[in-house]
């Protein structure tokens, strides 16, 4: 994500529509056949109001001009994005691109077309291979990253000089003393800003599993409940519980109205934040500030957190020439790496790596962002799992948490694919 679901409902619809097949696919055949359209549909998620909107009209203009087909864009904020396109889709009425952080669903059931069937070879072979397997269901490409993020460990140089901190932590112990040092000058400062409350609990929990050795799923299997997953959970229950070196109530605790805030006015020594947050501390100039990666548990080498969105492509009867100039046309470097530099998101394609390199505040994330790791969005079932860690997983790092019974009853739950 780089936004979350919005409710339990909005994951149940888009796994009922899915398997009622009703988009309009099965009349294509599978293969867009029929008399080439004369006009698409994009429904989009709305990143900023100042840039989304803005862009696509541009963008359909350019695409309008080089096939003579119109594009007809309707942007939907990411509240209300879930619902809605789960209600087009369930009254026969998909969009021919729809820009969404779940598609393995709809890839189940039939109705996208695969890379094969939409993207040049030359757009293939420039994607990202994290983000390309992100994007794979049963060996195909159906989720076509549009943007991604990854995150990085913020922390602020001035609570770290006046605690004689001389830089970012390299392991656990190492950050564990720093939080320690920058809580103890009092104030009301943390040392850490924890954010594993239901807004992207699943998020915070990744960056430190993924850098203590654990995963989601290892050969197919959900492994939740992992040793090292039980291990990751204590340490961060201990952070908060034992250490004291967290905010109030982080298992509560969102990022975006909670854990950002309070690195943003200056109280917390260290969070996990992305480079939207950056442009937020740039444009305040209120916080002084520098990012590293993540620490490990061993101090090897570190894993960061990666997310995209995707651009799905519905088959419907005549439009699959029309998808593929789509897409052509996006991944031109002109046209993606303008709306993700708008947008204040990182690259998709090896080119745009290489462009953004440019910029130092992009370094941290960049260095790590064709090794990110990635939730596992190529499962149908994911989206139910993610609901399931957002409510549950916080009660964990409360007084009377069980970081292990928390996560057995996440393993059964994944297990169980009801």
């Amino acid at each position: 994500m780089i936004k979350r679901l919005v409710a339990a409902t909005a994951v149940a619809a888009l796994a009922l529509t899915a398997c009622s097949g009703g988009t309009g696919a099965g009349t294509a055949g599978g293969s867009g056949g029929g008399e080439p359209v004369k006009k698409i549909k994009l429904v989009a998620a709305e990143y900023s109001k100042d840039n989304t909107a803005a862009f696509w009209d541009k963008f359909a203009s350019a695409y309008k001009a080089k096939t003579g087909i119109d594009l007809d864009v309707q942007v939907v904020s990411w509240d209300d994005i879930d619902q809605q396109s789960s209600t087009m889709i369930q009254n026969n009425a998909a969009p021919d691109i729809l820009n969404l952080n779940a598609y393995a669903s709809y890839a189940k059931d039939s109705l996208l077309y695969s890379s094969d069937e939409v993207l040049s070879d030359s757009v293939k072979s420039d994607l990202l291979p994290n983000f390309v397997q992100s994007g794979t269901y049963q060996g195909k490409m159906y989720g076509m990253p549009d943007l991604s993020s990854a995150r990085a460990l913020f922390y602020n140089t001035d609570l770290f000089a006046k605690a004689g901190i001389a830089g970012p932590p390299k392991t656990w112990d190492e950050f564990t003393a720093d939080a320690q040092k920058i809580t103890a000058l009092g104030n009301g400062t943390v040392g850490y800003a924890m954010p594993l409350g239901p807004e992207e609990a699943q998020a915070e929990f990744s960056i430190w599993m993924f850098n203590n050795g654990g995963n989601w799923k290892t050969d197919d299997k959900w492994t939740i409940n992992s040793p090292q997953n039980v291990d990751t959970l204590t340490f961060l229950k201990t952070l908060s519980v034992n250490d004291k070196v967290t905010q109030n109530n982080p298992g509560k605790t969102n990022r975006t109205d909670g854990a950002f805030p309070l690195f943003q006015s200056g109280k917390a020594g260290m969070v996990v934040g992305f480079s939207p947050l950056a442009a937020t501390l740039d444009k305040d100039a209120k916080v002084k500030y520098a990012t590293a990666p993540m620490p490990t548990k061993s101090g090897g080498a570190p894993a960061t957190y990666g997310v995209t969105d995707y651009l799905m492509a519905f088959k419907k009867p005549g439009n699959q020439d029309a998808v593929k100039a789509f897409y052509d046309l996006y991944y031109s470097p002109d046209q993606v790496n303008t709306f993700i530099k708008a947008e204040g998101f990182l690259p998709v394609t090896e080119s745009g790596v290489k462009q953004f390199s440019s910029d130092p505040k992009l370094k941290t994330y960049l260095d790590t962002l064709t090794g990110a790791k990635l939730t596992p969005t190529d499962d149908p079932n994911w989206d139910r799992v993610k609901l399931a860690v957002q409510q549950n997983i916080g009660a964990a790092v409360a007084p009377n948490g069980d970081p292990k019974a928390v996560l057995d009853k996440l393993q059964a739950q994944a297990e169980s694919g009801g």
